[in-house]
């Protein structure tokens, strides 16, 4: 595992987890820790006045890191949290930005409560987790980032099956089903509630991308994270989570982007 990755994840069950936040955050990070989940200040301190009294709220901790990717300098982590004995699961995906030692200098992420199973009964983080087909990273990345850019924010709904597979497209959204038919209804209505302006940010690592996207539900600013999973050219599985951007008035720092 290389040393960002390792890094990313350590934060995560060393600094929270295990409840050594003040430790990790000295063992983890570089010389800058920039924050942007808008509750929390930029750099050491502020991850130690944040999580300090979320580990006293919080005394039994059960976290499942679930998937990582890394490309370059920049890491995603997908993580499922049981808090209390299930008081409290959350879905939490994350992204690093790291220093050329591997050391985490930035941090992005998307929290939501974890849902009930999909109709296909799936969850919103089982399914595959295996990285391969090493080779392909940066084809697959492109085709990802193309279907964000052109079907997606471009709205060329006719595009549509140029990126996904119509004969295998697994679904973890809560609230859809299996088929490629599901995602294009929903996506290419006109009323459609969610509507995407940028892809922020993008990791791939093999058959995985995650990108993290500007995007609104019903005109409320959403910050919207994206998993797929490509084979042979396409996308073949979606993971997701969203989260609100609360108003400027109560970011702790420069805001989610």
């Amino acid at each position: 595992m290389t040393t960002a990755k390792q890094n990313a994840i350590s934060l995560y069950l060393d600094g929270i987890q295990n409840g050594n936040p003040r430790a990790a955050v000295a063992a983890y990070t570089g010389d800058r820790y920039t924050q942007h989940s808008t509750g929390v200040s930029d750099g050491a301190d502020g991850f130690i006045a944040f999580f300090e009294p979320f580990i006293n709220r919080n005394p039994v901790r059960d976290f499942q890191v679930v998937r990582t990717l890394q490309e370059g300098r920049h890491v995603f982590v997908q993580v499922y949290q049981n808090l209390n004995h299930g008081q409290a699961e959350w879905l939490t995906t994350d992204f690093f930005a790291s220093d050329e030692n591997g050391k985490i200098i930035e941090h992005w992420d998307v929290i939501a409560p974890i849902k009930p199973v999909n109709p296909s009964g799936r969850s919103q983080f089982d399914g595959p987790t295996e990285v391969t087909d090493l080779d392909k990273t940066a084809q697959n990345k492109a085709l990802v980032v193309d279907f964000i850019n052109v079907c997606l924010i471009g709205r060329d709904m006719d595009r549509f099956r140029d990126f996904i597979s119509s004969d295998s497209y697994v679904e973890h959204n809560a609230d859809r089903g299996d088929g490629i038919e599901s995602a294009y209804a929903f996506f290419a209505a006109d009323d459609t509630p969610l509507t995407y302006q940028e892809c922020f940010l993008a990791v791939a690592e093999g058959n995985f991308v995650a990108t993290l996207n500007r995007a609104s539900w019903a005109g409320q600013d959403l910050c919207q994270v994206d998993v797929f999973r490509v084979e042979d050219g396409l996308i073949v599985e979606h993971w997701d989570n969203s989260e609100d951007v609360p108003p400027k008035s109560e970011w702790a720092n420069s805001g989610k982007f």
